[in-house]
């Protein structure tokens, strides 16, 4: 959902007669226990926490190795799964404070902090509910340049829970930033989204709330809304700027729009 910047911390691995070192990325970057219940949702096989290479992500690239201890969650549906590609239904207000919508809210903020990612859509660990989930961290923000974040205007916020969301545009400034998906793993792409939005919808409590958001988190809630409707930041894009994780940092083609605010 973001520019990667990457920082490597080297970890030493005895040989016989040198030392080699293994270096983690950090990929600062919008993408259950439950057995599926009329297509609500994908059992998940636990995480591995022997994993050599580069941690899974979307929103938020790799925070390192896995904790050995890892409890079972729920698994991220990927691109492909219709899922992730019709429009979620809304949350009847009595449904809230059910336990299985709690359940369902608690697994969700677990899997986002777990892959870690700032933002995840119900569709995502595959319940087609209108909730989501986001959090931006000062931690997460600091693997990023401070250049970027500030082009991005980038900001710490709580988390924040909102079921049924409704968003609304505040104004027409806009910006254009490669943007990712925990469902559509290794590859970015640049997407044009609204500086300022308003989402207004009800707490895990049931209680209205709204939010005015600006920045990246309006992108975060852009992006995180677009999965209720059923679209992926793909469909979204400017195809010619899709490319892998890899080769993030290489020049845009030729007639490629700027990064930055429009």
């Amino acid at each position: 959902m973001e520019i990667i910047h990457q920082l490597s911390h080297p970890a030493p691995v005895a040989r016989k007669h040198s030392k080699l070192t293994r270096t983690r990325h950090f990929h600062p970057l919008i993408q259950c226990q439950y057995k599926p219940i009329v297509h609500f949702i994908h059992k998940n096989k636990p995480r591995s926490s022997s994993a050599t290479g580069p941690v899974r992500a979307g929103w938020f690239l790799g925070l390192g190795d896995k904790k050995k201890n890892v409890v079972e969650m729920p698994e991220i549906v990927k691109a492909g799964d219709p899922v992730l590609h019709e429009p979620a239904r809304e949350v009847r207000p009595e449904e809230i404070g059910s336990e299985r919508v709690q359940k369902i809210i608690d697994d969700m903020v677990k899997v986002m902090r777990g892959a870690p990612g700032v933002g995840l859509a119900a569709p995502q660990i595959g319940i087609p509910l209108k909730i989501i989930v986001l959090e931006d961290t000062e931690e997460y923000i600091s693997y990023a340049p401070k250049e970027e974040t500030k082009a991005q205007d980038r900001r710490p916020f709580d988390l924040l829970v909102i079921v049924n969301p409704t968003l609304q545009k505040k104004g027409n400034k806009s910006a254009l930033f490669f943007e990712g998906c925990l469902s559509v793993d290794g590859f970015r792409g640049m997407v044009e989204r609204f500086l300022d939005v308003e989402v207004t919808g009800f707490d895990r409590y049931g209680q209205p709330i709204k939010i005015t958001a600006s920045g990246w988190q309006a992108r975060i809630l852009q992006h995180e809304c677009d999965h209720l409707e059923g679209t992926l930041y793909v469909d979204k894009m400017i195809k010619r700027t899709f490319r892998t994780v890899e080769n993030l940092q290489l020049p845009l083609a030729n007639g490629c729009p700027k990064l930055g605010v429009k």
